[in-house]
């Protein structure tokens, strides 16, 4: 398995459009790294571009320490699998898995030995004489991770690899991808989501483009519990975080804010003297707020319930509030619905921005 590294890379599209730029970032051997971010930011040109798929318009491509950028994808040692599995629908899944190593002129006893142990990690051992029409979507998208493991790359890229299966598919195969990762710890992958639960669920480590860059790279809970970025903050997070206008009045290892509603609200983000007065946006995650009489961060008439069953996201809106704030609740609270609610948070999950950075990364 391998390490990469990515270089001041860009990539610019007829010498004018440009996508990405100054992509700088270091993937160590057995991570599972997971690019996400809003449609069209540059998640799966950067992936093509490790794959070979794509030409490197500046910067460089290091896999174990050697300069890739003009070297073809075949030469690379990356396997790809793709969202739309690219399987031979006239191939049984045996003759599918075994086809690059046949190509390789692997030997009988190699191939065959390859093939056993990728059928017997995804248990596809049953359905090695099919053809893939008698599949289901899981099933084929396993075939499709069978067919890259025989052929023992350096790192493994998924695009998207989920996107074509329904719910309850999607969710029984990203078990099964990060179960296929536990049983080979030493592999390097790279992965291509929307899915902010794949995310989570799957990373190392996951990279979070944004404006033709790197808005963060961290652990899942990092990104979660930390966002360097107002960005980042309201990307990572089902519903996004709340970002709330206010004033520091009181600094230290406990730092008060004054919201612009009049309400005071304890934050454990470390702030100094010079910071009193300063115009921050307070941050809670839905689900980190508490009904409260006390101090609060928000007050306000909640217009709209949905009722989850384990939980109940509530939709509150003061006087003049064009967007509204939300709060999850565990349990069913339908009853609330009309009346002026107040709610606060834990200092600990209290963050602050100024400027759209968070002040925790001073």
């Amino acid at each position: 398995m391998a390490d990469l590294k990515l270089t001041n890379v860009a990539k610019t599209y007829g010498g004018t459009v440009n996508v990405l730029n100054n992509i700088n970032l270091d993937i160590e051997k057995g991570e599972l790294i997971v690019f996400v971010g809003p449609s069209g930011c540059g998640k799966s040109t950067l992936l093509r571009m490790i794959a070979g798929l794509e030409k490197i318009s500046d910067g460089t491509l290091e896999i174990d320490g050697t300069v890739v950028n003009d070297v073809p994808p075949a030469q690379r040692g990356i396997a790809m699998v793709f969202q739309s599995y690219a399987l031979y629908p006239h191939m049984t899944v045996r003759d599918n898995m075994t086809f690059a190593l046949k190509l390789a002129k692997k030997s009988t006893d190699e191939i065959n030995a390859a093939v056993d142990k990728a059928a017997r990690i995804l248990q596809l051992e049953p359905y090695l004489d099919r053809l893939p029409k008698a599949l289901s979507g899981g099933q084929r998208q396993r075939v499709a991770i069978g067919r890259s493991i025989v052929r023992d790359p350096k790192v493994y890229l998924f695009d998207e690899p989920l996107s074509n299966l329904d719910a309850a598919l999607r969710v029984a195969t990203r078990i099964e991808i990060a179960q296929l990762k536990e049983s080979m710890p030493d592999s390097t992958m790279i992965y291509v989501t929307h899915d902010q639960v794949e995310a989570m669920t799957l990373a190392t480590r996951i990279v979070v483009l944004a404006n033709k860059g790197i808005a963060q790279v961290g652990s899942p809970l990092q990104l979660y519990e930390r966002p360097e970025n107002e960005f980042v903050a309201q990307f990572i997070g089902s519903p996004s975080m709340n970002l709330l206008p206010g004033e520091i009045v009181e600094t230290g290892t406990q730092t008060r804010v004054r919201m612009d509603s009049g309400l005071m609200v304890t934050s454990a983000v470390p702030t100094t003297e010079t910071d009193m007065g300063m115009k921050v946006n307070v941050g809670v995650r839905p689900e980190d707020m508490t009904v409260t009489t006390g101090d609060g961060v928000y007050e306000g008439i909640v217009d709209f319930t949905e009722a989850l069953g384990e939980v109940t996201i509530l939709y509150f809106k003061a006087e003049g509030d064009a967007d509204p704030v939300l709060a999850k609740m565990p349990g069913i609270h339908k009853d609330l619905r009309g009346t002026t609610v107040r709610v606060t948070a834990d200092p600990a999950k209290v963050q602050l921005f100024a400027n759209g950075t968070s002040l925790y990364y001073r």
